[in-house]
């Protein structure tokens, strides 16, 4: 798990995901789908075009911020993800992907306010996020 000063800089960041989130996921996708665009078919691209994606991105990440010290809350809602992704063939060799351009489209957006501690907080974030999705997903997997 994340000891106490990362969750602290996780928890800080949670008025600029307010307000800057959707932009963030906004960036992250674009980026994605130009660079890694053997992921797009993973994608809904109707929710994508109505923002409807970003916006629940968006949203789950700011709920992971704000109880990243206690994930038993935001377990429903990995289920509920979780089995989205499993339809749509979502693979833990998938995870690494994301991570690499959710954490440049923070950058890329918050700027300077995105500083190396921050980058950092959120790499080992992402990495505990990841694989809680990934175990909830294998369980998943494996019950089809």
């Amino acid at each position: 798990m994340l000891d106490q000063k990362t969750i602290d800089i996780i928890k800080s960041t949670v008025p600029a995901l307010k307000t800057h989130g959707v932009e963030i996921t906004k960036t992250f996708y674009k980026n994605m789908f130009e660079q890694n665009p053997e992921v797009k078919s993973l994608f809904n691209m109707e929710k994508q075009a109505s923002g409807e994606q970003p916006k629940a991105l968006a949203m789950s990440i700011l709920a992971a911020a704000q109880n990243i010290d206690n994930l038993p809350a935001i377990m429903p809602v990995v289920k509920k993800i979780g089995e989205v992704h499993c339809n749509s063939r979502v693979k833990a060799e998938h995870y690494p992907i994301v991570g690499k351009h959710l954490l440049t489209a923070i950058k890329e957006v918050l700027g300077d306010a995105a500083t190396d501690e921050i980058i950092d907080a959120w790499a080992k974030t992402y990495g505990v996020l990841a694989e809680v999705f990934i175990n909830t997903e294998k369980e998943i997997y494996s019950s089809i």
